[in-house]
């Protein structure tokens, strides 16, 4: 199965978000879907394409993450119960608390899948406000925007973890290591390309990411 195929299957946890036909995002996220079906080393696929502009470049893999991720989570939801994982962690070493802001003002200890189902709605919310990721090329990003685009991949790094080190067996029955893999990797280049996740967050998986990130 291509990886491009087995990403478009409607198991999204939550809805996908869609880029407008015509826009700009809409064509750089052509631009990257080719690269990534034609094969081309991922390491090349995140290079920033000659005269676009790096904030939409980085808009576009940010909404490309979120449903990829969701997808993946998607995948495996059903396993991942207040039961199974009573805590949002990678293993035991990692735990992660969750916080908004809003209705969570300090961080606080979460099943894994009230964390995640919080953190999808959380990012959804960031993407669809115009304040912060404008849809009218026209429109400048704010000034907060890169803070607030590292937050969400470092979040959405979590998801990776979870998945990874709780449930990757279920990924390997429904044959999907190496789609989850390619993910993986694609997300790892453009999170490291850009510095856009943090070293320490990224320790979790840090044997994993040499090893088939080499």
């Amino acid at each position: 199965m291509a990886f491009a195929a087995f990403f478009a299957k409607d198991k999204t946890f939550r809805p996908r978000k869609k880029f407008e036909e015509g826009t700009l995002k809409h064509q750089l996220h052509k631009k990257a879907e080719a690269s990534l079906n034609a094969g081309l080393d991922l390491r090349k696929a995140v290079e920033l394409p000659p005269n676009e502009d790096l904030n939409e470049w980085i808009a576009v893999h940010v909404v490309d993450f979120f449903n990829r991720i969701n997808l993946i989570y998607g995948t495996i939801s059903e396993f991942c119960t207040e039961q199974s994982c009573p805590v949002m962690s990678g293993g035991p070493k990692y735990e992660y608390k969750w916080a908004d802001g809003e209705t969570y003002k300090k961080p606080t200890r979460l099943p894994a899948t009230v964390y995640i189902t919080l953190l999808i709605e959380w990012v959804e919310k960031q993407i669809n406000d115009e304040e912060v990721f404008p849809s009218d090329p026209s429109v400048s990003f704010p000034k907060a925007y890169m803070s607030v685009c590292k937050k969400i991949l470092t979040r959405l790094f979590r998801v990776f973890v979870h998945v990874y080190i709780h449930h990757f067996d279920k990924i390997v029955a429904i044959g999907a290591e190496a789609h989850v893999n390619t993910c993986y990797k694609h997300f790892y280049f453009f999170v490291t390309s850009f510095k856009l996740v943090d070293s320490k967050e990224l320790e979790p998986l840090k044997e994993m990411s040499e090893k088939i990130c080499k």
